[in-house]
């Protein structure tokens, strides 16, 4: 009896945890969006609520107004996630794959390059350098997939991980008594089997380069291909540099809504993300628990 009772005071403990942290998540974005349907005046003097004393969508009728911005915008980095989370699960697993082979010549080797490059790296200037001048990427979609996200050792170590103790080596020998290749095994065993780790490393790979404004930053200068993110930064720095000039014409400037054009531009953005991750979330969790153990 005793220890029923400290179960169940156990499982409440941990059920109020759980709800604590699942607020914390789900609050910000409730004040995130109310902040961006509340009048603009009402937000400046009162600051963000959860209960706005006047309701407002004229934030959202801004984004009307510059409806052809913003929607060239999402589809860049609509374009973007789906091209870069796509060849970055190429990418990935098919060095993860051989690497979770006992029998693969150097193999501690490549382990090491792979896991030497999670500590260190060229830096900015270099990468800056070598992505403008030797591939020649700026302005150009390119600019948004290769650097920082297509290739990344975390995601390699972690698929590896999940193959090597998720998928037995009985299944490859198998398949090679049956006559299969390494790529034959691949496309019809590792794959299949493999897909609660890819969903988890593409959900990773995804949010990655839909939240991704710094590639926008350092090579892009064409306003045309600003992605969502790097438009709201842009709108951001232009908003600020217009609200500290002191000029005759500052008045008109209030009419334009500076801080709830920020909060709907930014629901706006992670909009999708709160649609897809449901569907994809019991993908995510068994992978990562699998993907976490080491082998």
């Amino acid at each position: 009896m005793v220890q029923s009772k400290g179960r169940k005071v156990y499982q409440a403990v941990i059920n109020i945890v759980l709800m604590l942290m699942t607020l914390c998540m789900v609050l910000p974005l409730v004040l995130l969006f109310m902040s961006s349907i509340t009048e603009e005046n009402t937000l400046v003097a009162n600051g963000y609520s959860f209960f706005p004393a006047k309701f407002s969508l004229e934030a959202y009728l801004y984004i009307m107004q510059n409806a052809n911005t913003v929607f060239r915008a999402y589809g860049i980095t609509i374009l973007v996630t789906v091209i870069g989370t796509a060849a970055g699960l190429c990418l990935c697993s098919m060095i993860a794959f051989p690497l979770s082979l006992k029998d693969l010549p150097g193999r501690r080797v490549i382990s090491f390059y792979v896991f030497f490059t999670m500590l260190f790296s060229g830096g900015l200037v270099p990468s800056y350098i070598m992505w403008t001048t030797m591939f020649h990427i700026k302005n150009t979609l390119w600019a948004y997939i290769l650097p920082n996200f297509l290739l990344g050792a975390f995601n390699i170590i972690l698929m590896r991980t999940f193959f090597t103790t998720g998928i037995p080596a009985d299944l490859y020998e198998a398949a090679k008594i049956d006559g299969a290749s390494y790529l034959t095994i691949y496309k019809k065993i590792v794959l299949p089997l493999g897909k609660p780790i890819l969903v988890t490393v593409g959900l990773f790979t995804g949010l990655s380069y839909w939240n991704d404004w710094t590639n926008g930053l350092y090579y892009i200068s064409k306003s045309e291909m600003l992605s969502i993110q790097a438009l709201l930064n842009r709108m951001i720095q232009d908003i600020q540099a217009l609200a500290s000039q002191s000029t005759a014409d500052s008045g008109s400037l209030m009419q334009i809504p500076q801080v709830s054009i920020r909060m709907a531009i930014a629901f706006v953005a992670i909009l999708p993300i709160l649609i897809v991750y449901p569907f994809l979330q019991k993908y995510f969790a068994s992978g990562i628990m699998l993907g976490a153990v080491k082998g």
